[in-house]
């Protein structure tokens, strides 16, 4: 069952089979413009863990013991390892064993949509940052592409990420092959310059490219624009608790 935002920017995971818990959790998240999934069963989130990835999961301890396993899960596996991890508990005690299993937060019950939102609220820097970390934006900027003992590639690059970029090329790029990317991010007049490696490649022309060796420098400019882009797509809303937490 999916809970979306209309104009959802944050993607989250809840774990619980209590309708009344699943109400007061998903209706702060709808605020803060996240599109919920709602597992009522450990063995369909274990799966949809595995398949997915999620800004935020949210674990409801009262579904019983395996629950701590798909917290366990969570930072095991390869996508959701960095994700913004909530326990949903029953007392101090378990909410010890929530950390304990990888828990960043926890809802302690009794629970109000108010609390979890305050709570939400205080980690939502966290999220948005986690959310960040892998945010593809779509441009449609000129790239050039340059190869070891080979000539330059004029090409298009399709979207930009904190680690790496996908770009239309006019000849097809060997994955494995190590190269240099230029261009210039939008709004900016400084060329962006990083070693990089094709990552994959299809019959289209399009190819992605993971970024090698960034200086701090220029991690920190290409984090600063994409944050900016981010907000840039939030409600208006929640942008100015994005400001607020950023």
């Amino acid at each position: 069952m999916s809970l979306g935002a209309a104009e959802s920017v944050v993607r989250a995971l809840l774990v619980s089979n209590d309708r009344v818990t699943i109400k007061q959790v998903s209706e702060p998240l709808l605020e803060l413009a996240a599109e919920t999934e709602v597992c009522t069963s450990i063995p369909s989130a274990t799966s949809l863990l595995s398949i997915r990835k999620f800004d935020t999961v949210v674990v409801d301890l009262g579904l019983g013991g395996q629950s701590l396993t798909i917290l366990e899960r969570v930072r095991l596996s390869q996508s959701n390892r960095t994700t913004v991890a909530f326990a949903i508990t029953d007392s101090t005690r378990q909410s010890a064993v929530a950390f304990g299993a990888g828990s960043n937060f926890v809802f302690e019950r009794p629970l109000s949509s108010m609390s979890v939102g305050r709570t939400l609220r205080a980690a939502y820097a966290l999220i948005v940052r986690e959310r960040l970390r892998y945010f593809r934006c779509p441009v449609s900027i000129p790239a050039a592409i340059h190869r070891q003992d080979a000539d330059q590639i004029r090409c298009q690059a399709l979207n930009v990420s904190e680690g790496g970029m996908a770009v239309m090329t006019p000849m097809p790029l060997k994955p494995g092959t190590e190269v240099t990317v230029q261009f210039t991010i939008p709004g900016q007049s400084k060329e962006y310059s990083t070693q990089s490696e094709v990552c994959w490649c299809d019959e289209k022309g399009r190819a992605g490219l993971r970024f090698l060796a960034q200086s701090s420098a220029q991690r920190s400019q290409l984090r600063e624009w994409l944050a900016q882009r981010l907000e840039q797509s939030l409600p208006e809303s929640v942008a100015l608790k994005f400001r607020l937490t950023s």
